[in-house]
């Protein structure tokens, strides 16, 4: 059974990166003349139009975010959260450096010991389920990697970086929870099917 979780968590976490690499490719090909910028960013080029040129497929009705979350020195865009088939839960947008300096994302940190070795990540990050009063944690691979965004190196300044995170999936009658990361106020998101 832990093999087939393990080849399922490795295709899952494949698909992703294939996914993310054909939207930033994507991105740099379009015109940079659609979408709503939702705020101005300091000499942002590169971070900046990758996140957006990705937002408008999987983003929520009406190609707007789910939830916008503001604390510290960022700025969390939450983009999607699709359920699939498999019994995951994918959640995904993008983070804004808005402070001075680089951001390492060292209080997103999972207190877990097995996830302690992910460093600056959403391996912390959980989905409660008020309706049915469950906890989801972050998934994670047989050597305790998180299935979610390392930010190795940090954001730096002004920067805007896309980021997902996998958790166990919520019954089918669960459309909405609440997303929590690191000291970010929690956010309620709304789950659409995959």
């Amino acid at each position: 059974m832990n093999k087939w979780r393990e080849r399922k968590a490795r295709s899952v976490l494949g698909g992703v990166a294939v996914i993310n690499v054909l939207a930033l490719a994507l991105a740099g090909c379009g015109t940079g003349g659609e979408g709503e910028d939702r705020s101005p960013s300091k000499g942002d080029s590169k971070g900046s139009s990758a996140s957006e040129g990705a937002a408008p497929e999987p983003s929520g009705a009406g190609g707007q975010a789910l939830a916008q979350i503001k604390g510290g020195d960022v700025a969390v865009t939450v983009k999607s959260a699709v359920r699939d088939s498999g019994g995951f839960l994918t959640v995904s947008g993008d983070v804004q450096n808005t402070g001075s300096g680089i951001w390492l994302a060292s209080d997103w940190q999972s207190d877990e010991r097995e996830l302690k070795k992910n460093g600056g990540s959403l391996a912390g990050a959980t989905i409660v389920d008020t309706a049915a009063k469950k906890k989801y944690l972050v998934l994670r691979d047989t050597t305790g990697r998180c299935l979610c965004t390392k930010f190795e190196g940090g954001v730096d300044e002004g920067k805007t970086v896309d980021w997902y995170a996998q958790f166990p999936a919520p019954p089918q009658g669960s459309e909405k929870v609440e997303l929590q990361i690191g000291t970010m106020p929690p956010a309620t998101i709304q789950i659409s099917e995959g």
